[in-house]
Parts: C-alpha cells; sequence; structure tokens
C-alpha cells in the first residue's frame, strides 16, 4: 500500500475531500465524543480525520504513507499524525475510545491481524467505524463495462460482506451492524465510483489518478479502449442504457461498526 499512495499521493486531494453525509454518519456511528483520543486508522492525507475533529472529537490519524501524512500535516494541526501499520499499530493497550477506517480495508494484508490491533488498543465497549466497498457490490457498477480487467483486480483485492463478518468476530468484536450507502449525485469524496451519476467524471485524467483502482489496476491499453467507448456512449445516448443494466439494491458501499466486547 505504501508504494501507491506514495504516487497517487501528489495530487490527491485535488479530487478528494471529505463529504459531509459521510461525516455525518461516521459521527453519529461514533457516539457523542467522550474525553480521549480517536483513531483514524489509514488516514490518508488527514481529509476525514480533521472532517471528525470539527465535530468534537480528538483524533490521532495514523497511515503508513509518508507522503499522505505530510499533506495531513500541511493541512491541519487538530489532529496529531503517526506513521505506523494498521497490522502493527504503534499505541498502548486500551488507549482509543473509538476507530475509524475510510475506504482503506482492502489494502490490509491480513483482515484478522488488523482488527486484532483495534481491538487491542480500543477501550473496552469502545466501537470500531467502517465505510468500505465490498466485491459483492463492485460486480453492479456500470464500471466493468468499461474497464474490465481492472475492476477484476480491484474486486481481488476487496473482502467479501462475509469475510469482514468473519474477521470481526474472530477479532473479538460484537454487536456487528451493515448498512448499505448508495451514491449521490452530489457526494462531494471522489473515490471510485462516485462518477455512478456522472460518467464524464472519469474523462478526466486528474480525477482518475486519485483513485486507486486506475492508478494501480488500471492498463493503459484498456483504459483508452474503456474511455473512448465511454465518451461515446455519453454523447450518443448509449450510457443510459449501460447504467440501466447494473441496476442493484446492494448498495454501492458500506458502514460497518461493532464494538469492542
Amino acid at each position: 500500500m505504501t508504494a501507491i499512495y506514495n504516487t497517487i499521493g501528489a495530487g490527491y486531494d485535488r479530487y478528494r475531500s471529505a463529504d459531509p453525509g459521510i461525516t455525518e454518519t461516521l459521527a453519529r456511528t461514533l457516539g457523542r465524543p467522550k474525553v480521549g483520543s480517536y483513531l483514524d486508522l489509514a488516514c490518508g492525507s488527514g481529509n476525514y480525520t480533521i472532517a471528525l475533529a470539527r465535530k468534537g472529537y480528538t483524533l490521532t490519524g495514523l497511515d503508513i504513507s509518508r507522503r499522505m501524512l505530510t499533506a495531513a500535516r500541511q493541512k491541519s494541526r487538530a489532529a496529531g499524525w503517526v506513521l505506523g501499520d494498521g497490522e502493527r499499530q504503534p499505541f498502548a493497550d486500551r488507549v482509543f475510545q473509538g476507530v475509524v477506517c475510510i475506504l482503506a480495508i482492502h489494502h490490509f494484508h491480513d483482515l484478522s491481524v488488523t482488527f486484532k490491533e483495534c481491538r487491542r488498543i480500543l477501550c473496552p465497549g469502545a466501537p470500531l467505524v467502517l465505510f468500505t466497498g465490498e466485491a459483492g457490490q463492485m460486480r453492479h457498477y456500470w464500471l466493468n463495462t468499461y474497464f474490465p480487467v481492472a475492476m477484476t483486480r480491484s474486486m481481488a483485492d476487496m473482502p467479501t460482506r462475509a469475510l469482514i463478518e468473519r474477521s470481526l468476530r474472530d477479532a473479538g468484536f460484537a454487536d456487528l451492524s451493515f448498512a448499505n450507502y448508495f451514491v449521490s449525485a452530489d457526494l462531494q469524496d471522489h473515490f471510485l465510483y462516485s462518477g455512478k451519476h456522472n460518467p464524464g467524471f472519469y474523462l478526466n485524467d486528474r480525477a482518475r489518478a486519485g483513485i486507486s483502482t486506475f492508478a494501480r489496476h488500471g492498463d493503459e491499453a484498456e483504459t483508452r479502449q474503456g474511455l473512448a467507448r465511454l465518451d461515446t456512449d455519453i454523447t450518443t445516448g448509449r450510457f443510459a442504457q449501460v447504467r440501466q443494466t447494473y441496476r442493484s439494491d446492494l448498495g454501492d458501499y458500506l458502514f460497518v461498526s461493532a464494538r469492542r466486547s
């Protein structure tokens, strides 16, 4: 994970920012801020760390990418920024009142190890809140029509809902809850499927550069051909038919919450 985010980190914040709706759901699930610190695991350039700090939480942001943390420090001193690995977290036991992890669990090699580390550093009864995609949902992204190789590779990295649940239970978490999230047209954080309602978004080279699926799994020839097809389909109106074939009730992303037992 270090290499890819040191690569895409340079222009990452040009199209990535904390979405207010996602931030509000994270805060609501965490509960009222308590005295003590909360951890943003794999915080990236700190967008959601900073947004949650503005809601009254005392935040520490942990990330394995120096470039991302440098960007975070330049933006705000509202949080403590720590370089480290989510599978070997550099913190004492039972020191955090809550943990959030936004669009990052697919980068960890072993979810059980990561979640066990989260349990270790959490106070008893404290929440863990995830925002993530899962493989079953990604099969219903219309991006599969235009970038099938990149999407297949990306789905192979993405955990299934069953794996997330099993890993959380194995790590000692209880009170698991799953809530589907559907991308809205006014989404302000431009991650992979943020262009669900705005296909022209993907025609922007700089916008794609901040998305790990394209940066990590994209094949140059496929991307070029896929963009040409997408541009044509938008122009001719055929895209509406393509999007219709990918309708799904599974949600586009997933909020997961659990508590340290």
